[in-house]
């Protein structure tokens, strides 16, 4: 897994490549959002339109990103979601838990309604 961040609108976006599998990722995801809480940066987008796989400990590791995100009473949403990714979320139930968007600026946009 690979992280790129970038900043739009006060909203930052990690643009993740790759599996998301944990191990290393887990470490490399946490420390990510530790490092923005820490800056006050607790609005995030995270754009999955190259994540190819994403597994149980993957699960896990969205989650657990989510919830640092919410104690620190920020947000976390995902973008560009495969359908493939999408059907894991809808067989766990955990399209009921990420907001998903298909567009950056419906993403961005949906923070200043909040």
């Amino acid at each position: 897994m690979k992280i790129k961040e970038r900043e739009r609108d006060g909203v930052v976006i990690l643009e993740i490549s790759g599996k998301i599998m944990g191990g290393a990722d887990s470490e490399l995801f946490s420390q990510t959002l530790k490092s923005l809480v820490h800056e006050e940066k607790t609005r995030v987008i995270c754009d999955l339109a190259n994540v190819t796989w994403v597994n149980s400990t993957g699960l896990g590791i969205l989650i657990s990103g989510y919830s640092t995100l919410k104690r620190s009473d920020g947000e976390m949403k995902l973008l560009n979601v495969s359908d493939r990714i999408d059907s894991i979320f809808m067989v766990t139930k955990l399209y009921s838990v990420f907001e998903s968007y298909k567009s950056e600026d419906e993403a961005i946009a949906s923070f200043a309604t909040d």
